[in-house]
């Protein structure tokens, strides 16, 4: 795919600028993919720390695999990961009830899933982008985007301007970019939050394993490396003001505890408050078009859902691979090749965001026969195509 990209050339002539914003999984690899093909690209990112020490830990599946293959990072990711190729399904206290094969969503040649700790994926991704020769900001934000026919003026918040062919709003969930352009879409809450921590990897544990029902929706653990795991448990909203930052530990250990298998072992070591992430589910597809004149969304700025299916990351780095293959194309930078990157997404991503939060409103409601099973392997059979 990457080597037929060709250099395209934008209205005004000469080499193509664009500016990323936003560090994460699809502005750095949006970045990587474009400066591979010679295009000059600018990356700023809000954290100081670009995110590199955030997260406990994050699941991949082989969609997802398939482009960090073509940034040419996966051996990387492999060496730092823990590869596994099913899914267990328990009771509360630790009982089996099920193994099922997961499908191999980016082909024979990759695992189906692998763990590995969110940090060390940004880092690797980090490291790519920097070795592509992009010129990345820290802790800079764009503040001011005015665009005409040819490009967008933008003023930063270190006081200094650019001029760009294109800006790609890589900024997150709650993008500021996206409201500036005049998308009002906003994530909603879907009635579920998360408990999120890294610890130890038991003896034993060499796949993900879920247990519904119990104190909480839903408990779960995934491999990270041969000597870590993160784990998580799924529960009803709170008001955020009623999350104290202090008793984080305290309250997940609290749900944990109730369930047995591995549990106990990871129960332990919740004990760090700081260590335990608290985030909420959410939900939003931008319909119609994903840009406003030469800004484009990509990632969470442009989607995202709850991470019942694994597929969050997955669907932020395929967008990235799908824009930038449609920018060094040849084609013209306009309102029919951003209306096409739109178009080819958000079929698979409606799909994966509609499937994602119908599973936990099957929990919400306490629908005992659901399918889930089903549900993710007509979805998983979907992502098995090419995106």
């Amino acid at each position: 795919m990457t080597d037929s990209r060709t250099l395209p050339q934008p209205p005004a002539g000469g080499t193509p600028t664009v500016l990323v914003i936003g560090g994460g999984a699809a502005g750095n690899a949006v970045t990587i993919l474009l400066r591979r093909a010679g295009i000059a690209v600018d990356l700023v990112e809000a954290k100081p720390d670009w995110n590199a020490t955030t997260g406990s830990g994050i699941t991949l599946q082989g969609n997802a695999l398939r482009v960090l293959r073509e940034l040419g990072v996966w051996e990387r990711v492999a060496a730092s990961g823990f590869p596994f190729g099913t899914l267990g399904i328990t009771t509360p206290d630790g009982t089996v009830l099920h193994v099922a094969e997961d499908i191999q969503t980016g082909g024979e040649d990759l695992p189906a899933t692998l763990g590995m700790r969110r940090p060390q994926l940004q880092q690797i991704l980090i490291d790519a982008v920097r070795a592509s020769g992009a010129t990345v900001r820290l802790g800079t934000v764009a503040e001011v985007l005015e665009q005409d026919a040819d490009g967008v003026s933008v003023r930063f918040s270190d006081g200094s301007e650019g001029r760009y062919d294109l800006v790609i709003a890589a900024d997150g969930l709650n993008s500021a970019t996206r409201a500036a352009i005049g998308i009002t879409d906003k994530p909603e809450p879907t009635g579920m939050a998360i408990w999120r921590i890294a610890a130890p990897r038991p003896e034993g544990v060499e796949r993900s394993d879920l247990a519904y029902g119990g104190p909480a929706y839903i408990a779960g653990y995934t491999p990270t490396s041969e000597n870590t795991i993160y784990a998580f448990v799924v529960e009803g909203c709170r008001e955020r003001s009623g999350v104290d930052p202090a008793d984080r530990a305290d309250e997940m250990r609290r749900l944990a505890q109730s369930y047995g298998g591995a549990w106990p072992e990871i129960t332990k070591h919740i004990t760090d408050p700081q260590q335990v992430n608290y985030t909420w589910f959410t939900r939003m597809l931008v319909e119609g078009s994903w840009h406003r004149g030469r800004v484009v969304l990509a990632g969470d700025a442009a989607h995202c859902c709850p991470p019942t299916m694994a597929q969050g990351a997955a669907m932020s780095l395929e967008d990235a691979s799908v824009l930038a293959e449609l920018l060094t194309s040849g084609r013209k930078w306009d309102d029919e090749l951003f209306q096409a990157y739109y178009d080819r997404r958000v079929p698979r991503v409606r799909t994966v965001v509609d499937a994602s939060v119908q599973i936990g409103q099957w929990q919400l409601d306490r629908v005992r026969d659901a399918d889930v099973p089903g549900l993710i392997g007509r979805t998983m059979n979907v992502l098995k195509e090419l995106p």
